[in-house]
């Protein structure tokens, strides 16, 4: 098939799993054609099947915002059409989903089936804006297909917006090539940390990922142990994450990388990955620490639990509960034995269940399904549980998501 991938390309975790997913569609023998104004973080390498189409924002000083929903909507026309795209897969409803629809109007109502893949804040935080409520529900609707990355967040938004379609789960998946134990000896002498146990951090830094919680987290468990703290990533809770670390007295025993490309020796080298988030659609840094054979702790919120079971393959608990978050921690970590094998049973839990190979064959059948189906939207089925649709939606969008 040929496939238009459009998805913030960034290292969060929509662009990183839009990303991968297009490398191995690519390594199936896919032509894969990625849409956005930056080359994805994690499309590194060349590959014959695979091309990049930046979608340029006009600097026309009357836009006091620029366009790039419109920008990107003519990139997606023009590839559809000079490269006869089957599939536009979009990974976010907004801008993502309505720029591939607006393409698609232009192609005179042809052109590719629309795929819809919802993360989570496009659906927690951006949809049920009342600037954007309706749009995202129309998005959601004039897809072809629409899938969300857990069971929680399909239920939020049949829920927030009560569409008048099915909506499919296909989980989030890890390359357990890519993400497994490594050899750790040379990095954590590296990381001064021979002696120590390591934890870690992946994210965007957002206040959504409770960095501060990270760091008072990991001040507890160095008052208990000797331990280093290492955090991959960058974004807007740096700052106040490197003054708690201050304020706490373990700022020299913090590692701020800044982003990281090669996050599975980062995640592969510590003995407990954090995640101590307000909510995770998913979790696909947990997924992809436990595939390093790693523990997690994370949180009793939104999807993560659908990855993480407590006492099995990581702790949970409480969102903000830094007290218990950390005395299990330490518990686990004074614990080898036991530490070792929750890891052993994160990476088997990991291989078994969300295997890179199984989930993208599910793609694979979605896109079959949809290039055979009739042009429009798969309609909901009481009996599976969806809702009718509500034609006025909720009274105040703004509170859609409370």
């Amino acid at each position: 098939m040929r496939i238009g991938i459009s998805c913030h390309p960034t290292y969060g975790g929509s662009g990183a799993l839009a990303t991968q997913l297009g490398v191995a569609l690519a390594d199936r023998g896919h032509e894969v054609h990625f849409l956005s104004y930056a080359r994805p973080a994690r499309l590194a390498d060349f590959h014959p099947n695979i091309s990049f189409h930046e979608a340029r924002v006009s600097s026309y000083p009357l836009f006091r915002y620029p366009p790039y929903d419109l920008a990107l909507a003519s990139v997606m026309r023009e590839v559809s059409e000079v490269h006869r795209l089957d599939v536009m897969h979009v990974h976010y409803a907004i801008p993502h989903a309505i720029s591939a629809i607006l393409s698609r109007a232009m192609l005179g109502g042809g052109g590719p089936r629309i795929v819809t893949t919802l993360h989570g804040t496009d659906i927690t935080i951006v949809g049920a804006d009342g600037a954007y409520f309706h749009p995202t529900r129309y998005g959601i609707e004039s897809s072809d297909a629409v899938t969300t990355v857990s069971n929680w967040l399909r239920d939020e938004s049949l829920r927030i917006f009560q569409p008048d379609r099915a909506i499919r789960v296909v989980h989030n998946f890890v390359d357990t090539d890519r993400f497994r134990p490594h050899d750790c000896v040379d990095t954590r002498r590296g990381l001064g940390s021979d002696d120590e146990v390591v934890l870690a951090h992946v994210s965007n830094f957002r206040p959504v990922k409770r960095l501060a919680d990270v760091v008072r987290i990991f001040a507890r468990v160095s008052r208990a142990m000797p331990a280093r703290l290492v955090l991959a990533g960058d974004g807007p809770e740096r700052p106040r994450a490197e003054k708690v670390a201050r304020d706490e007295g373990v700022f020299e025993r913090v590692r701020f990388l800044g982003e990281q490309e090669a996050v599975e020796r980062v995640l592969g080298c510590s003995d407990l990955f954090l995640l101590p988030s307000d909510h995770e659609s998913f979790g696909l840094a947990a997924l992809e620490a436990m595939s390093c054979a790693v523990p997690v702790l994370g949180t009793r919120s939104g999807g993560l639990p659908e990855v993480v079971d407590d006492e099995v393959t990581g702790l949970l608990v409480d969102v903000g509960d830094v007290e218990t978050a950390a005395r299990r921690s330490i518990a686990l970590l004074q614990d080898p034995a036991r530490r070792r094998a929750m890891g052993a049973e994160a990476r088997r839990r990991a291989v078994d269940r969300f295997a890179e190979e199984d989930v993208v064959s599910q793609y694979e059948a979605l896109y079959g399904e949809v290039l055979d189906a009739p042009l429009g939207p798969a309609r909901g089925d009481p009996a599976r549980g969806d809702p009718a649709r509500s034609d006025s939606g909720p009274s105040d969008p703004d509170q859609a998501s409370s």
